[in-house]
């Protein structure tokens, strides 16, 4: 009788355990918080957006792929943008920031462009190197999804319809 009860004991605890391990692992990172400066001047506080999905993609005008990923963006911000979306690009310091103002200019981006000039915008998202990384921050702040490299409408709009409650 007493082996039996050390093994539900030790059953019990592993399960314990296992329950916890499996709840950490699925809780999302809190997103940081930052306040973004736009190319127009705008202050943009990532604490003030919570309650709203928040898209925050890193770019630069020299990566193809970023390229390629804009009409998404557009796509993502006619659509979404009156539900709550909110997007923000935000260019590595490493792009030379004429570049992205004549860029910003040629392609009236309608979300809002903010430069990184010193790198600490990307540090502060898991120390981003890679462009394009794109974000996305759920209502409540935390890191709900991230994708290194291109990604399709596909992979995103699900999600995105999740946090608007679609």
């Amino acid at each position: 009788m007493q082996i039996k009860f050390k093994h539900i004991l030790f059953g019990g605890l592993f399960f314990a355990l296992l329950a916890v391990s499996i709840f950490i692992l699925a809780s999302h990172p809190k997103a940081p918080n930052l306040t973004f400066t736009t190319l127009d001047g705008q202050s943009i506080a990532l604490e003030r957006l919570h309650g709203k999905p928040v898209l925050v993609t890193f770019w630069a005008t020299d990566c193809e792929n970023c390229l390629k990923e804009i009409p998404v963006f557009l796509d993502l911000y006619s659509h979404y943008h009156s539900q709550g979306l909110e997007i923000i690009g935000v260019s590595m310091y490493y792009d030379p920031p004429n570049h992205v103002v004549e860029f910003n200019k040629q392609h009236s981006l309608p979300y809002p462009i903010v430069l990184d000039i010193d790198g600490s915008i990307a540090k502060a998202f898991e120390n981003t190197r890679v462009t394009p990384t794109t974000f996305l921050l759920t209502p409540s702040g935390e890191i709900g999804w991230k994708k290194t490299g291109l990604f399709e409408l596909t992979q995103i709009q699900p999600k995105i319809d999740a946090f608007l409650g679609k």
